[in-house]
């Protein structure tokens, strides 16, 4: 596997990983040190990227409401109304479309739409695209001009 391939999936692999984290987060109310501490125990972190998992994982549980308020003006419903995959995808793609600008925002929308298919509810990924592009387009103007 080529370098960039390499990262690719193990980027993909720390976003599952973030996911997973998160819902527990949510469901839980545990520290997220203490949740990325059970995560490295009880996963095999080999092809992972560990540090993405961190930065994603204590990016989004540090700085939650400023996340939600990127986003939370495009739903169509009320936040409390999504369930907690669609609001922990929704967290980690603003996270990514703000914080990781080093992500094509294509990427950071194609794993979310990704994620969602895999842990969503049956139309969610389709949601989760449409709200992830309108923050895109707000976060990342001038990549979005450039791409179309």
């Amino acid at each position: 596997m080529s370098q960039p391939n390499a990262l690719a999936a193990q980027r993909r692999k720390a976003r599952h990983f973030s996911l997973q984290a998160l819902y527990q987060w949510t469901l839980s109310g545990a520290s997220a040190t203490d949740i990325e501490a059970e995560f490295r125990i009880d996963n095999d972190f080999q092809h992972t990227d560990g540090e993405y998992f961190s930065a994603v994982l204590k990016g989004v549980v540090g700085d939650v409401e400023a996340l939600e308020a990127l986003f939370e003006p495009l739903l169509d419903r009320r936040l409390e109304e999504l369930d907690p995959i669609e609001r922990n995808l929704l967290r980690l793609g603003t996270f990514e479309l703000r914080d990781r600008i080093d992500v094509p925002y294509k990427v950071v929308i194609n794993e979310a739409v990704s994620l969602a298919k895999k842990f969503g509810a049956t139309d969610s990924h389709r949601y989760i695209n449409g709200v992830l592009d309108k923050v895109a387009r707000e976060l990342r103007m001038a990549e979005c001009a450039q791409k179309n």
